[in-house]
């Protein structure tokens, strides 16, 4: 909570023209808004690029910013739009997901003490990051923006700009094709060891 606040004073002082508390939110923040824009369009010089424009264009719309959302959400929402702007077709896929209501995904975290377990946590969390990255663009955004960037769903519908519905949908197709990938190496991995 009084990073919270703290982020709101800063906020405060920087829509003030503050330069250094901007600068300040700016270190809060870069390294989230260059994860996302890697999410999506997986090219480091590119994310670099819609990372940097992100933050320029925050600076210059902070004035405007009327502090009803949080700000890593209207930050995200920049870096979604610019996303959108680099892949045409995202958002018309990222509409196209529908409008079911869907359950959450139960988080992957191993909460053993044994380092074997340990190891195979951290080898399946490997694998699952790397599956991600070759999932399609919309849902890369929305596994990033859910699980990476830790925002609800109600968020991730404010940043996009879509249908709380279609959130759900996209993050459940997403997390079944993640699930239908993780059995088959788990099949894959049986097969080795007997």
């Amino acid at each position: 909570m009084h990073m919270e606040a703290n982020e709101k004073q800063l906020v405060k002082l920087a829509k003030a023209g503050d330069t250094k508390a901007f600068g300040s939110l700016v270190e809060l923040h870069q390294r989230y808004v260059y994860n996302l824009a890697l999410r999506v369009v997986a090219n480091p010089q590119e994310a670099e690029d819609l990372a940097q424009e992100a933050l320029v264009r925050a600076w210059i719309a902070l004035p405007n910013f009327r502090e009803q959302a949080q700000f890593r959400t209207w930050l995200y929402r920049i870096v979604a739009n610019l996303c959108f702007n680099r892949l045409p077709g995202l958002r018309r896929e990222l509409n196209d997901l529908g409008d079911e209501y869907l359950e959450d995904w139960s988080d992957l975290n191993a909460a053993q003490d044994d380092p074997a377990a340990i190891t195979e946590a951290n080898d399946l969390k490997d694998f699952l990051y790397y599956e991600i990255d070759k999932l399609p663009e919309q849902y890369r955004l929305l596994v990033s923006l859910r699980y990476q960037q830790e925002l609800s769903y109600d968020e991730i519908s404010s940043v996009l700009n879509l249908p709380l519905g279609t959130v759900k949908t996209g993050l459940f197709r997403a997390k079944e094709r993640l699930r239908s990938t993780l059995a088959a190496k788990a099949n894959v991995l049986e097969e080795i060891v007997v």
